[in-house]
C-alpha cells in the first residue's frame, strides 16, 4: 500500500447541501478539498480519536471524531473501499475503523444524546439521525417543547426549517427543568451569535460597496458586526473563505474584499462578497481593547495593543489575525498602462478584472471570483460594437460562462501571455499566432491576417447560404439582373452629325466635328434591388411526394397505438410513436426503409410521366408571361422618355440618336475613312439633284 490514499467524488454535507470534492489520506494529515468553493479542510493525524464506517444514503460513509471536539462526515464510498481504508488506518494511524449500523425503524420516540457538537437521536442505542449543533440558528422553549431553527442554505432546493422535541417531565427531578437543560445543551454548541462583551476594536464610517453604504465595523473575538443606519450584519469568522487586498487602477485607493460562504442575506438579496473601499492617504491610530499580555497570548505577535498606519493596512491586519487566513494580492501581472488590473464591463456594469496567481477576481458589481482549477477554457472574441476593444470569455467546468467586454485592444497581448503562462485552455489560439508581432491587431487596414473569429463567422454564413440556396434559385423575382435591360436605363450621350443643308462637304469640317465629339462617359450602373423571394406555385395535379419510412410505419401502427392506449390525444400519439420507433429493432427499420425506397422510385416514375405529358408547364408559362409583360412595359416607358428628350434638345431631324446609327460601323481607322468618302459623295449628289424651284426661290 502506498503512502497516500485518495478518493474522488466524495461528498460532504454542509447545511443540507451535498458538496462533492476529493479526500486524501496521508501519513501526516487528512485533507478534503471542496470542488465548488475550493475550501480545504486539513485534519492532523494525531488529533483523530474515532473512525466509524456507516451505511448512508449515498452508499457508505466515514465519520471521524477529533480531540478538539470536531466531527467530520464524508459520504460516497463504495462497499469495497472499507478494506482499503481499514488497513490504511491500522498501518498508519493506529486506529480501528469500526462499523456502526443506523436505525431505520422510523420511530419518533427515543433518547437525545449530546456528544460534543452533535445532537444524536437514538432508538434502542442505534442513531436514527444526527443534528450538527453548528447548524442551529435559534433555540426556543415552551412548556414541554424545545424548537430548533436552522441556518438556511441557498444552494438547496428543499431546506429543513425547524425541528421540535417533546421533553416529558421527569418525576424525580423536581428541582431542575428538563426543557431548560435541553435548551442549554443546544445553545452551548449552537451557532447563535450574541453580541456579548466588548469589541476588540471599532472602525467608524467605513465606505462599503457591497452592501452599499457606510458602516461601523465592530471586531469581536468570534464574529464581525456591521452596523449601518438601516441594516446590521453579523458575520462569523468561520464563514470567511478568503481575503483580498487589491489596488485601484488610479493608484490612490484600495479594495479590501472578504469572500463569504454562506453569504449574508438582506431579504432576497445575497452578498457573497463584502467589499470595502479605502483611500491610501487616510491614516489611523488604533488601540485594542485588551491588555498587552492578553494580546501577546492570543495573537502571538501578529497584533500589538497600539498600532498606527494606513486605515486599509490596519483593517486587513486585524482581519488576518482574527480569521487566520492569508491575504491574496495581485501577482506579477501588469497591464498596458502599468496597472495590475484591466478595465472592462460585466453585465452592463463597468469594473476592474484582476488576474491573480490562482484565479481571476472582478470588482465590484457583481463581484466574481473564478479559480483556475474550475475554468474549462477561455476565449478572446472581437468586440460587438467597436473594433477598438475585445471580449474575454471564461467558461467553467460546470458549464457557466462569464463574458468581460469592452477591454482595450492594447491589453490583449499582456492578457494573452498571462493566460498562456498559466496553461489555461484557449479556444481561438490561432487568432494570436496569426498576428504575432502585430501590436495593432484591431486596425482597419486591409492586410490579410488570420482571424479565428472571422473564419467562424464566414463558415456560419456559408452554411446559411447553402441552406437557402435552393429556395433562392427556384424563386427568383422578375427584377433579376439583365445586362440588356440595364443598358436601356443608362444616361447616353448624343452624336452631332452634320445635315446636307448645313454641311459643305469639307473634309476638314468633318474632322473638326469628330474631334469636338465628347469622350464616351463611363456607364453608370444602377444599384441592384434586393431579390424578392417568390413562392413557387403548388401544382395540385402533380403526383404526391413519397412518405418516409417513419411515416409509413406510423400510418400502419396508428390504430394499434389507439387500441393499446384508449383516449390518447393526437399529440400524445406522436410522442408515443416516436418512443416506439426508437425502440424498434434494426431489422424492422430496414424493412420500412425498403418500402420507403420503393415509394420513392414509384414517385419518380410517375413524375417523369407527368412531365412528359405536359404537366407542370402552366405555372412556368404564367411566370414567363408576367416577366415579359414587365420588361415590355419598362421598354415603352424608357423609349417614350428618350423621344421627348430628343424633341426638346434638337427640334428637327438634324441630329439623330446613337441608337439609329448603323451597328455595322466599326471603330477602326479604315472603316472611318470609308465612311468619310461615302458621306462626301452623298453630299455632292444632293446638290446636283436640287430642283430648280428651290434655286429660283433662293435668287428672289
Amino acid at each position: 500500500m502506498g503512502d497516500t490514499l485518495e478518493f474522488n467524488e466524495i461528498y460532504q454535507e454542509v447545511k443540507g447541501s451535498w458538496n462533492d470534492g476529493r479526500l486524501r489520506f496521508s501519513k501526516q494529515t487528512l485533507v478534503y478539498k471542496n470542488s465548488k468553493t475550493g475550501k480545504v479542510d486539513s485534519i492532523p493525524v494525531h488529533e483523530l480519536t474515532q473512525a466509524q464506517w456507516r451505511r448512508v444514503c449515498l452508499g457508505h460513509g466515514l465519520k471521524l471524531s477529533t480531540s478538539t471536539g470536531h466531527i467530520y462526515k464524508y459520504d460516497g464510498f463504495k462497499d469495497t473501499d472499507f478494506e482499503k481504508i481499514s488497513e490504511y488506518f491500522k498501518a498508519n494511524y493506529k486506529l480501528e475503523l469500526t462499523e456502526k449500523d443506523m436505525c431505520v425503524k422510523g420511530w419518533n420516540w427515543g433518547t437525545a444524546k449530546f456528544s460534543e457538537p452533535l445532537l444524536s437521536f437514538e432508538v434502542n442505542d442505534s442513531p436514527a439521525f444526527e443534528i450538527p449543533l453548528s447548524s442551529v440558528s435559534q433555540c426556543a422553549t415552551g412548556k414541554n417543547e424545545v424548537t430548533l431553527e436552522f441556518h438556511q442554505n441557498d444552494d438547496t432546493e428543499v431546506s429543513l426549517m425547524e425541528v421540535r422535541f417533546y421533553v416529558p417531565p421527569t418525576p424525580g427531578d423536581e428541582g431542575s427543568d428538563p426543557v431548560e437543560a435541553f435548551a442549554q445543551n443546544v445553545l452551548s454548541k449552537a451557532d447563535v451569535i450574541q453580541a456579548t462583551g466588548d469589541a476588540v476594536c471599532i472602525f467608524r464610517e467605513l465606505q462599503c460597496l457591497t452592501p452599499r453604504g457606510r458602516y461601523d465595523i465592530r471586531i469581536y473575538p468570534t464574529f464581525l458586526h456591521l452596523h449601518g443606519k438601516t441594516f446590521d450584519y453579523k458575520i462569523p469568522y468561520t464563514t470567511v473563505l478568503r481575503l483580498f487586498l487589491l489596488p485601484h487602477k488610479d493608484q490612490r485607493q484600495m479594495f479590501f474584499v472578504i469572500s463569504l460562504d454562506p453569504p449574508i442575506k438582506q431579504g432576497q438579496t445575497r452578498y457573497h462578497f463584502l467589499i470595502l473601499l479605502f483611500s491610501k492617504e487616510e491614516d489611523i491610530n488604533l488601540t485594542l481593547n485588551m491588555n498587552e499580555e492578553e494580546v501577546e497570548r492570543r495573537f502571538e505577535g501578529k497584533l500589538n495593543k497600539n498600532m498606527s498606519g494606513s486605515l486599509y493596512e490596519m483593517v486587513s491586519r486585524v482581519m488576518k489575525a482574527l480569521v487566520n487566513r492569508k491575504i491574496t494580492v495581485p501577482g506579477n501581472f501588469q497591464g498596458h498602462s502599468g496597472a495590475q488590473c484591466i478595465t472592462c464591463s460585466y453585465k452592463a456594469s463597468s469594473g476592474l478584472l484582476y488576474p491573480l496567481e490562482r484565479g481571476f477576481i472582478y470588482v465590484h458589481k457583481p463581484p466574481v471570483h473564478l479559480r483556475f482549477e474550475e475554468i474549462a477554457c477561455v476565449n478572446f472574441a472581437r468586440g460587438t460594437t467597436t473594433t477598438r476593444s475585445f471580449d474575454f470569455e471564461i467558461e467553467t467546468k460546470q458549464g457557466n460562462q462569464y463574458t468581460f467586454s469592452s477591454i482595450e485592444r492594447e491589453e490583449y497581448g499582456k492578457l494573452f501571455d498571462f493566460v498562456n503562462a498559466k496553461k489555461l485552455s484557449i479556444k481561438n489560439r490561432g487568432f494570436k499566432e496569426g498576428i504575432k508581432g502585430n501590436d495593432n491587431m484591431y486596425s482597419d487596414s486591409d492586410d490579410e491576417q488570420h482571424d479565428a473569429y472571422l473564419e467562424r463567422m464566414k463558415e456560419e454564413g456559408k452554411i446559411r447560404e447553402e441552406a437557402n440556396g435552393s429556395d433562392i434559385s427556384e424563386g427568383e423575382s422578375d427584377e433579376s439582373f439583365n445586362p440588356g435591360e440595364e443598358d436601356e436605363d443608362i444616361a447616353e450621350e448624343y452624336d452631332s452629325k452634320a445635315s446636307a443643308s448645313e454641311s459643305s462637304g469639307d473634309e476638314g469640317d468633318s474632322d473638326r466635328d469628330r474631334k469636338k465629339k465628347p469622350a464616351k462617359k463611363a456607364k453608370l450602373v444602377k444599384e441592384r434591388k434586393p431579390r424578392k423571394k417568390v413562392k413557387k406555385a403548388k401544382d395540385i395535379n402533380a403526383p404526391k411526394r413519397p412518405m418516409s419510412a417513419y411515416m409509413l410505419w406510423l400510418n400502419s401502427s396508428r390504430d394499434r397505438i389507439k387500441s393499446e392506449y384508449p383516449g390518447i390525444s393526437v399529440t400524445e400519439i406522436s410522442k408515443k410513436a416516436g418512443e416506439m420507433w426508437k425502440q424498434l429493432s434494426k431489422e424492422k427499420k430496414e424493412e420500412w426503409d425498403g418500402k420507403a425506397e420503393e415509394a420513392k422510385k414509384e414517385y419518380e416514375r410517375a413524375m417523369r410521366e407527368y412531365r412528359e405529358s405536359g404537366g407542370g408547364s402552366s405555372g412556368i408559362s404564367k411566370r414567363e408571361r408576367n416577366r415579359k409583360g414587365k420588361n415590355e412595359e419598362k421598354r415603352k416607358k424608357s423609349g417614350g422618355g428618350r423621344e421627348k428628350e430628343k424633341e426638346r434638345t434638337t427640334g428637327n431631324d438634324s441630329f439623330k440618336s446613337r441608337e439609329f446609327i448603323s451597328s455595322e460601323e466599326s471603330s477602326s481607322e479604315s472603316e472611318r475613312g470609308k465612311r468619310r468618302k461615302r458621306k462626301k459623295s452623298d453630299d455632292e449628289e444632293d446638290v446636283a439633284s436640287t430642283p430648280p424651284s428651290s434655286v429660283e426661290s433662293g435668287s428672289d
